[in-house]
């Protein structure tokens, strides 16, 4: 069972996460500065990084005391790396990221956004005959990217957990954007993808047109991971800020208009292992070394 539980008043500060983070080795002169480096791994570039969470860095820093220094990333490859090699300090990721993140670089969660209806979906066409996901063996479903938590994880689970194996029994076909333009073309029979993607592709069609096949539970969160060695105080602190101020912080998020996603978001405890849910579902698509990124 999900240790996940929902942050409000005076609930207590995520002394475990700390510990974990801190571990025995001694603060960087970044930490003793009162300075955090932090990267985002969806956002490429310093000039993106500051559109995007340019006012999260001005309330986060009023708030909290640290100073905020972007480091900008290509990917979450080089996420990882910056992280093992000590040059940046926290990281703002997702669950499938964070998963082969920590496997690589002992990271831990420091705190966690769940987004409101962050849930993966599977939908087909109303006259395709599908009525079941069992019913999607030896069919062809799309999927968004390669690795995503909700738009290719999630609905492999959804598949798994239905009795079809979906890496021999389904033909996957990961297209990005084109998820729902594949389907009405007719060159896949369902679509497996975050359930806010199916609720902005009903929006713009007609949603009588479609079936929604299965809705799967809430995914783990995004979470902030901070390097291993981070000094424990500094986590706390983090910690203690989100605890206190995180509506303040989040309406400074939802000024990045990628940040969208997070509208009614809250901040949840986490452990490591509230991401084995993502692990099973890493193997769910036939990957049991964490340590690599899908698609990589």
């Amino acid at each position: 069972m999900s240790g996940r539980r929902i942050v409000t008043g005076t609930v207590a500060l995520l002394s475990a996460a700390a510990l974990a983070a801190g571990c025995s080795s001694q603060p960087s002169e970044e930490d003793s500065s009162g300075t955090i480096r932090l990267a985002v791994t969806d956002l490429q570039g310093l000039e993106e990084l500051q559109r995007e969470y340019g006012a999260f860095e001005t309330t986060f820093e009023e708030r909290s005391g640290l100073g905020i220094e972007f480091f900008a990333v290509n990917d979450r490859t080089a996420a990882a790396a910056a992280l093992q090699a000590d040059r940046v300090d926290v990281v703002f990721t997702g669950p499938a990221e964070y998963v082969v993140i920590h496997e690589r670089t002992g990271a831990e969660p420091i705190v966690a956004i769940e987004r409101d209806g962050y849930r993966s979906c599977i939908y087909t066409r109303a006259d395709s005959g599908v009525k079941s996901v069992e019913e999607l063996r030896g069919k062809k479903v799309a999927m968004s990217d390669i690795g995503s938590t909700s738009g290719h994880l999630g609905p492999s689970q959804i598949i798994k957990d239905a009795g079809v194996d979906p890496s021999t029994e389904v033909e996957v076909l990961t297209v990005g954007d084109t998820v729902h333009e594949s389907l009405k073309r007719g060159d896949v029979d369902a679509v497996g993808i975050g359930c806010h993607d199916y609720e902005e592709f009903m929006a713009e069609d007609d949603a009588s047109q479609y079936v929604l096949i299965e809705e799967g539970p809430v995914l783990p969160p995004d979470l902030l991971v901070g390097r291993e060695g981070l000094d424990p105080q500094t986590v706390t602190t983090i910690q203690a800020t989100f605890r206190d101020h995180f509506d303040e912080l989040l309406t400074a998020m939802l000024e990045g208009k990628d940040n969208a996603k997070y509208a009614n978001a809250r901040m949840v405890e986490v452990t490591d292992p509230d991401y084995d849910t993502v692990r099973s579902m890493y193997q769910a698509v036939g990957v049991d070394d964490f340590s690599d990124f899908l698609g990589d």
